[in-house]
């Protein structure tokens, strides 16, 4: 429609206004074509007849209610200036918002307070969003050209420009400081920090107190920022332009000099400027020419240490500060140069000035020269040179020219040292550059500056229309619109007017060529050659100025004083003086001048203005020229990268915060170009909106059959060409529907009729229904009231005596009547009652009877299915106890079998050394074969002397035979000694048999009775060896004692043989001594022969009672021993030696029963007392014991259990079956072993003759040995006695196991559970099993023939593990890589056991630790913490992997708290655990080291999830409509402004929509894999509770940072969503109080947008109900708090006041963000563990093989 049309009733306009330059207006009549006024009534209620120029110039009309305060705005429907002015008063003074897009433009408007939007929380709000997700902000902007820089791989601009006071200093710090946040690099040189340290240098020596700002930039600067790849800054670079250096030596009234100065002044006191000699500020002519000597608020002596601070991080160190400081002093000191004028031409300085002689000390230069060509100047001619005077006038001008030249050269040196401390090395990838530049200045009196910076603003002005001129033609392309041309402002005119040949610069440049040029002549010049331009005229009053028209204003320039600005000249006699300075900076600074290289490559940015080193002699460059080029370099580097705008407002001259005057504004507006924009925007088609927008906004207006369609754009041009018929008012793109202007203000307007149509039916009908019902109630209460009265009077109508008594008659008849009636009735029913009575009880009867019969079944049938359940799980019980005892029996058979080995290598040990004994003695023997052969070829040499000494061998006869007497009598006695002792031996044998027939009997029946406890009978049986060996060790002694008398024996044959040498004399007495001697010899014999029947008949009876004291089990081995004894002894001695063997052997067999019987009726009198307090329930478990080895179809069928998991795990009968095999072979082995032991030390026995010296002194060695053996045996006691004890209180424990029943059930449950888990149906396959059973059965009973016959073997007990893993140190490696790297969460062993991993690397740590091997400990746990952070640094994406180790690292910290022995964590473990305790080492250590790899594991695993839920949390908290039927999308029509934001194709990128579904599953998926991995549930809180703090703090900061959330729809659905989190709390079952507390600011922010904000009682309930926001939080959300619709009221400023009043005691943050980065201190609870560790086993599916359990 045209825009004419929406001149209507009702509708508002603005109308200009000298106060307020524009005020509203309603329109009280329609607007008709051809009416010169309009009728219209303005705010204050006065009507106005408004006259229109023709009818054609309407006033502006003004943008409904729902429309102002937009971000954007562009977005308006109404694009105007009075829109515009309007819309940023509502932002500014109402919304307290000082930044505001105007579609490339932000801007900002300076509150003239510090506000909380600048935090380092805000900095990262806005890092990575998109130019219009959040409210503006310079971030934003920053953002926006970063991300475009990294996206599109080119550099980026951001231009601040705005008057002096509006804030572009303070912007450009804040874009600088954004990027050094977002983009810090990676080395330790902190280049970020140094690019910020830059600004307070700058700002001291190049910002100064104007009237219009206390920190005014006296320059324009442009801050290149370089990046490197990677994006991280690398280094920067600046620019500077134009720096006011007449303010060096001129303020005007109440402003004051570079800021610099007065910090030096301020510091004058302090040591290290003494020697500058510097005064009070008030005392020098250059600081206190303004009358302002100090800033309010401002403290100049710690804003030098600030910016000496600065100096320092940028590296430039005291030595140059201080020639810096000396630099400016001098200027200081030369100001109060007093110049004295001797007449009108001459002038002249007092030599002995203080203030000159300090200047000159600190310049290095001569005073007496100084003085001279101060008031002189040299003028040179074609024939000579002449010194000529000058007025004071001109010496004053030089003193100046040369404080404002030194100045210069100083600020030009200093920038150049700073871009030097900023260059870092490497190669620049791209740069982002920052332009801090004056903005269009008009004042009372333009000159030569004035005339500079707006030539400047007029070339960024020409850019920025072109910028904006091509950004709209892209998105008219990109939306495939057709593009037309549009007319805007082309500045082309005034910039040829100003540097184009022949203009102003240029004449201005020609007259300065002239040394007699003048102003006057200049300005002569500019009316004759450019008075005919239309943009320049000649004032009418004046002479003395000009006027240009800029794009902005027009502006009338003085002309005085250009060309001496313009020349900038200083006479060559004190350049030259000042270049012989012997300060090197000063004399550096004034070195001649080179050609700067103006070649540029690649658009490099370079200084604009070479750092100045002198002043060039002939002039050549001007200052106007210098200018120009620097904005050529600048332009030329602005239109090589995409510039970014910020166009800084100043709202009041006063300086007032948030006040707000709408004629510096507008022309602030007018000259910044924003309006511009607008207009260029109005053009064409301002208002843009995407199809869902519109189709969300105006779903309203849409028919039926149009909202059934699925096509929602097809359906978005059906509506518009039905609304709008004028097809040209709007165009489709291809994601956005643009309209003219006006036309969304037409559609709002529709929009709003039919809501007010709507709400009016709405009213109509109810309040027809309340009327209807009033009626009928009315209606109804009438009806009742006329029955009552007609009633009344009918009966007053009909009643008489006669109709009485004919009543009263028909009254009686109807009673007996009816009495007769329902008697009869009656009878029928109670007949019919009782027949049915009788039936139905007959059936209830019956039925009750059913029920008691199938009840009775029922119970039948649950007591046989209850007795065979109960016997089934007894049954199983009971396999699992005959499992577990068979498994025991195992393990005794193997710890035999080793004990076997221990004792065959002892014997081999023996053996070896007898027979290197008898080598020993057989060699003796041949000695005396050999000493026998000499005795016998002397006894030849004898006889032959016989007949000599005849008489002599009489002699010796008679003395033989008296000796022979002797040893008859000496053998007869020997015989009788012999036959005594072995009738002793046979009646000690007699009685020992006797005793031990008894004892073995009594033995016998005390087995029975304590048959289950085997460990009892271990310990006799290792008692009777140590007494076997001790009578062993005795008899040995004895067998030592008889050889000794052996050896006498022997003796006295020797001294026989002596005698025999005296008997050669005897002759003839030889031969019948021979006789007598074969006759001995032949008694001997048979005396041997009879000891070795007696000897063989001794040790059969000895091993027959050997074997019956020592039982099966070690038989063959001491018979085997015995006889090996015995049998050398036979061979290897005579009749005393098997005496003395036979002798031993009784001794010891009788020594041994009497140890055995002492020590067995010790233990036997110790054990009494607990035999009979356990008698009785010693004799129940025999009889179970009995019942249970009776019960051979049990056994089977627990060993065919067995049997059917000999695939997956380790079998209790194969193990049986290849253990007996095992011993079997083994037992053979020995036997053959043992076999020819005895034949090869037979064959050896044969062939020796033993020295009975040598083996007496071997039996010494034995004796020595056997008694080290018999202590090692006395050690080993002791250690079985405290085994026994161990055993003793594991038996106690068992039969607490079986009295306790819950106790049983909870282990035989987890041992059911280990051994049974693949195989729960095996009872269902028993049938199927009975062949297997069968020959199952056939091998037990072989088995248990091969126990007896072995071994009477001690009862079974249950197999009992320790809880610990043995491992090989090699196999280190192989553990930490299959339990830690290798192992996987999905794993199926480490599914059924949670923290599986945890308990087998503790049960590793528990046998280190059992060892009491610290390396090999030490060596894990090191290994286990480094792994374990290897595979979390591996996985630090992997949500699953985290999850799984930090569950296990908690719960290995448990285990080792658990089991530490320290007394607080060991109140709820029970007994065994308690056992299980660490014994040797203290782990706290580890521990603490263990908790801080815990705690970083925590934190990966929060970053990680917090990643993957931040991006749901703004769509789904926020932006999504989860109540249906409440839209709060409100008419924003946001257009996005950058190429960035909307790039062809994104809407597939950005078309994945969270809900709030999609982050209560993310949830849910991230508490099921907690779950799956069995987290402990207060570490589950923990992480849940920082889950839901980052949903409310980023929620919080998005609505914070949104204005366009902050509406009451937004916060109901933020509620809503609230409720559903809550819900899915409940739901987990996860504790809600003290995690809904981390949603309590979300939810009090929602309450917020609801309540109402009227009154001061609604005031009074905020402070009270938002008690966990700040107050700056609170004021910013009702500040931005915007209706929706136009039946909603925004929040006045009258109760924001209000509320902030109130708040104003509270203590709050003065921060507006709240930190989502923020993490809660994490707490590792100590959680008891029921795990036993001796029932944990390994799944054969992790492949430890290499491991065994203890």
């Amino acid at each position: 429609m045209a825009l004419s049309e929406l001149y209507t009733k009702f509708n508002r306009v603005w109308i200009p206004d000298t106060e307020h330059v524009w005020k509203s207006a309603e329109i009280l009549k329609d607007f008709q074509p051809g009416d010169k006024e309009l009728e219209i009534q303005l705010e204050d209620g006065t009507e106005l007849q408004y006259p229109l120029e023709g009818g054609e110039k309407l006033p502006p009309l003004r943008n409904p209610d729902i429309l102002v305060g937009e971000n954007d705005l562009t977005a308006l429907s109404y694009l105007h200036e009075p829109a515009v002015l309007h819309n940023l008063k509502i932002r500014f003074v109402e919304s307290k918002i000082i930044y505001t897009y105007c579609g490339i433009i932000l801007v900002a408007v300076n509150p003239y307070k510090q506000l909380p939007i600048y935090g380092d929380a805000v900095i990262h709000a806005y890092s990575g969003q998109n130019m219009g997700d959040l409210d503006p902000h310079i971030f934003a902007v920053a953002e926006e050209a970063y991300k475009q820089m990294a996206r599109n791989n080119k550099n980026q601009s951001i231009i601040v420009s705005g008057e002096s006071g509006a804030g572009k200093t303070v912007s450009a710090r804040y874009a600088m400081r954004y990027f050094a946040m977002v983009s810090k690099s990676s080395s330790n040189t902190r280049v970020e920090d140094r690019v910020l340290a830059s600004n307070p240098i700058t700002e001291a020596i190049g910002n100064a107190k104007t009237t219009r700002n206390d920190n005014s930039s006296r320059f324009g600067k442009y801050t290149e920022i370089s990046f490197d790849r990677k994006y991280q800054i690398i280094g920067a670079n600046m620019r500077t332009y134009l720096l006011e250096k007449s303010r060096v030596v001129f303020q005007s009234e109440n402003e004051r000099n570079y800021h610099i100065f007065y910090q030096m002044c301020a510091c004058a006191n302090q040591p290290e400027f003494k020697s500058l000699k510097l005064l009070s500020a008030d005392e020098f002519n250059y600081t206190c020419m303004g009358g302002e000597m100090e800033i309010e608020g401002v403290d100049d002596r710690v804003d030098m240490a600030e910016t000496r601070r600065t100096f320092n991080l940028l590296g430039l160190n005291e030595n140059f500060q201080m020639d810096v400081f000396k630099v400016l002093a001098g200027i200081l000191h030369l100001g109060n140069t007093v110049i004295k004028a001797q007449n009108t031409e001459k002038s002249t300085i007092n030599s002995s000035d203080p203030h000159l002689e300090v200047f000159c000390d600190l310049m290095g230069v001569n005073m007496d020269d100084m003085c001279r060509w101060l008031c002189h100047r040299r003028i040179v001619l074609s024939a000579e040179t002449v010194v000529k005077p000058q007025p004071k006038e001109r010496a004053v001008n030089a003193r100046d020219a040369l404080a404002k030249h030194i100045y210069a050269l100083l600020f030009d040196w200093v920038i150049h040292k700073i871009n030097k401390a900023l260059k870092v090395p490497g190669k620049q990838h791209s740069f982002i550059g920052v332009l801090d530049i004056y903005g269009f200045e008009t004042f009372d009196v333009n000159s030569f500056e004035q005339f500079c910076i707006n030539y400047a603003n007029e070339k960024l002005q020409q850019q920025f229309n072109l910028h904006v001129f091509k950004l709209e033609q892209e998105e008219y392309m990109k939306e495939d619109i057709p593009w037309t041309l549009i007319d805007f402002y082309d500045n082309q005119p005034v910039i040829d007017l100003i540097e184009a040949k022949m203009g102003i610069l240029d004449l201005l440049d020609e007259e300065c060529l002239f040394p007699q040029g003048t102003d006057k002549n200049w300005l002569q010049k500019l009316y004759n050659f450019l008075g005919s331009k239309a943009l320049f005229e000649k004032p009418r009053m004046s002479t003395d100025s000009f006027l240009i028209q800029h794009f902005a204003d027009k502006v009338e320039y003085q002309c005085k004083g250009f060309l001496e600005k313009n020349r900038d000249t200083l006479y060559e006699e004190l350049v030259s003086l000042m270049r012989s300075s012997q300060f090197a900076l000063v004399a550096e600074f004034f070195q001649e001048e080179e050609e700067p290289n103006s070649g540029r490559k690649n658009i490099k940015v370079t200084p604009a203005q070479p750092r100045a080193k002198g002043v060039n002699k002939q002039l050549r460059s001007t200052v106007g020229e210098k200018f120009r080029s620097s904005l050529y370099l600048l332009m030329e580097t602005l239109n090589a990268t995409t510039p970014h705008y910020v166009r800084c407002i100043k709202p009041n001259e006063e300086k007032l915060p948030f006040e707000y005057d709408s004629k510096r504004v507008v022309q602030q507006l007018r000259a910044c170009g924003v309006l511009e924009t607008i207009r260029i925007s109005a053009q064409s088609y301002p208002s843009r909106w995407t199809y869902i927008e519109f189709y969300s906004r105006y779903s309203i207006l849409m028919s039926q059959s149009e909202l059934k369609s699925e096509e929602k754009k097809q359906t978005c041009r059906m509506v518009l060409q039905r609304l709008i018929p004028d097809s040209n008012q709007y165009k489709f793109g291809r994601t956005k529907i643009f309209f003219r202007a006006g036309q969304v203000a037409y559609l709002e307007k529709l929009r709003l009729d039919h809501l007010r149509a709507a709400c009016v039916t709405i009213q109509k009908h109810a309040r027809g229904w309340r009327q209807r019902r009033r009626f009928l109630h009315m209606r109804e209460a009438a009806i009742t009231i006329q029955q009552y009265i007609r009633g009344k009077k009918k009966i007053r109508q009909t009643v008489t005596a006669l109709a009485l008594k004919q009543g009263w008659a028909a009254l009686v008849i109807q009673r007996h009547c009816r009495g007769y009636l329902v008697r009869r009735v009656y009878q029928l029913v109670r007949i019919a009652t009782i027949t049915i009575q009788a039936f139905t009880r007959g059936w209830r009867a019956r039925k009750h009877y059913k029920k008691m019969v199938a009840e009775h079944k029922a119970l039948v049938l649950q007591k046989y299915a209850r007795a065979w359940l109960v016997r089934r799980r007894f049954q199983t019980m009971r396999r699992l106890v005959i499992n577990v005892q068979l498994s025991y029996r195992v393990q005794q058979l193997r710890k035999k079998v080793e004990e076997q080995n221990k004792e065959n290598r002892s014997l081999m040990e023996r053996v070896t050394s007898l027979s290197n004994a008898r080598a020993q003695g057989m060699e003796k023997v041949q000695a005396l074969e050999a000493e026998l052969n000499k005795l016998t070829n002397e006894r030849t040499a004898l006889e032959e002397k016989e007949r000599k000494n005849t008489e002599e061998a009489k002699q010796a006869v008679a003395l033989l035979q008296n000796e022979k007497k002797k040893l008859i009598q000496a053998n007869k006695a020997l015989e009788q000694s012999l036959k005594d002792t072995t009738q002793q031996m046979r009646d000690n044998f007699e009685n020992m048999k006797t005793k031990l027939m008894e004892d073995l009997e009594r033995e016998e029946r005390l087995r029975k009775v304590a048959e289950h406890n085997s460990e009892l009978q271990k310990e006799d049986s290792e008692k009777e060896i140590e007494a076997l060996q001790e009578e062993n060790r005795r008899l040995r002694e004895e067998r030592v004692r008889l050889q000794a008398q052996l050896q006498e024996d022997q003796r006295i044959n020797a001294e026989m043989q002596k005698q025999l040498q005296q008997l050669t004399k005897h002759v003839k007495v030889i031969p019948d001594l021979r006789k007598e001697i074969n006759s001995l010899q032949m008694q001997r014999d048979e005396a041997d022969k009879t000891v070795k029947a007696q000897s063989q008949q001794a040790r059969a009876k000895i091993s027959v009672i050997t074997r019956q004291l020592l039982g099966e089990a070690k038989e063959e081995e001491l018979i085997r021993r015995l006889h090996e004894e015995v049998s050398n002894n036979n061979d290897e001695v005579d009749l005393l030696s098997a005496f003395d063997e036979m002798e031993k052997a009784a001794n010891f067999s009788l020594r041994v029963m009497e140890n055995q019987l002492r020590e067995q009726k010790d233990a036997y009198e110790s054990r009494v007392e607990t035999l009979v307090y356990k008698n009785e329930h010693l004799n129940k478990e025999n009889k179970q014991l009995q019942a249970f080895f009776q019960e051979k179809s049990d056994i089977n069928n627990s060993i065919a259990q067995e049997v059917t998991r000999l695939t997956s795990e380790n079998m209790v009968i194969p193990e049986l079956k290849q253990q007996v095999s095992e011993l079997t072979r083994n037992k053979h082995e020995l036997e053959t072993q043992l076999q020819d032991q005895n034949i090869e030390m037979t064959e050896k026995i044969n062939k020796l003759s033993i020295d009975l010296q040598l083996a007496f002194e071997k039996e010494g060695l034995q004796r020595r040995n056997l008694e080290k053996r018999i202590l090692e045996m006395e050690r080993s006691r002791d250690e079985m006695e405290r085994q026994m004890v161990d055993l003793r209180e594991e038996n106690q424990q068992l039969q607490k196991v079986q009295q306790s029943e819950s106790e049983a059930k909870n282990k035989l449950r987890q041992e059911t559970t280990h051994l049974t888990a693949e195989n729960m149906d095996f009872e269902e396959q028993l049938d199927m099993k009975d062949r297997l059973i069968k020959r199952l059965q056939d091998q037990i009973k072989a088995l248990q023939t091969t126990e007896t016959a072995n071994q009477r073997a001690p009862p079974a007990v249950p197999k009992e593990y320790l809880g610990m893993l043995e491992y090989k140190k090699e196999d280190e490696g192989r553990l930490i890589q299959t339990l830690i790297l290798g192992l996987r969460p999905r794993s199926v062993g480490v599914c059924l056991i949670p923290g599986l991993a945890a308990h087998l690397l503790f049960m590793c740590v528990r046998h280190a630790d059992y060892l009491n091997d610290e390396n090999k400990l030490k060596s894990l746990m090191h290994n286990v913490i480094f792994s374990i952070k290897e595979v979390v640094m591996e996985n630090q994406e992997n949500f699953e992997v985290l999850s799984f180790w930090l569950s296990n690292t908690h719960r290995f910290l448990n285990c080792l708290k658990q089991y530490s022995g320290e007394e607080e964590f060991k109140k709820q473990n029970t007994p065994r655990q308690n056992k299980n305790c660490l014994k040797n080492f203290d782990l706290s250590q580890h521990r603490q080291i263990l908790s801080d790899l815990a705690i970083n594991i925590y934190h990966q695993f929060i970053n990680l999830m917090e990643d993957g839920l931040y991006p749901m949390i703004i769509p789904g908290m926020l932006e999504h409509e989860s109540l249906q039927g409440i839209s709060s999308m409100k008419p924003t029509g946001f257009r996005k402004r950058s190429s960035s934001v909307y790039e062809e194709g994104e809407d597939h990128t950005r078309g994945q929509s969270y809900t709030m579904t999609s982050i209560l599953q993310q949830l849910s998926v991230f508490h099921a894999c907690m779950e799956k991995q069995v987290m402990e549930p207060q570490l589950q809180g923990q992480v849940i509770r920082q889950l839901f703090y980052l949903i409310g703090s980023t929620s919080v900061n998005s609505i914070l940072l949104r204005k366009d959330l902050c509406s009451c729809r937004k916060g109901m659905q933020i509620r809503c969503n609230i409720s559903y989190l809550e819900e899915w709390l409940r739901e987990k079952g996860l504790p809600a109080a003290c995690t809904m507390e981390m949603l309590g600011p979300l939810s009090q922010v929602a309450w917020l947008l609801q309540v109402n904000k009227t009154t001061d009682e609604d005031a009074a309930e905020i402070k009270q109900r938002c008690s966990e926001l700040s107050p700056v939080q609170i004021v910013k959300i009702l500040n931005s708090y915007t209706p929706i619709d136009d039946f909603e009221k925004r929040v006045t400023p009258s109760f924001v006041r209000k509320v902030q009043a109130l708040l104003h005691e509270r203590d709050g943050s003065s921060q507006l963000m709240m930190d989502a980065q923020y993490r809660f201190q994490v707490t590792f609870p100590f959680c008891f563990s029921p795990q036993a560790l001796e029932l944990l086993q390994v799944p054969s599916s992790l492949h430890l093989d290499f491991v065994t359990r203890i």
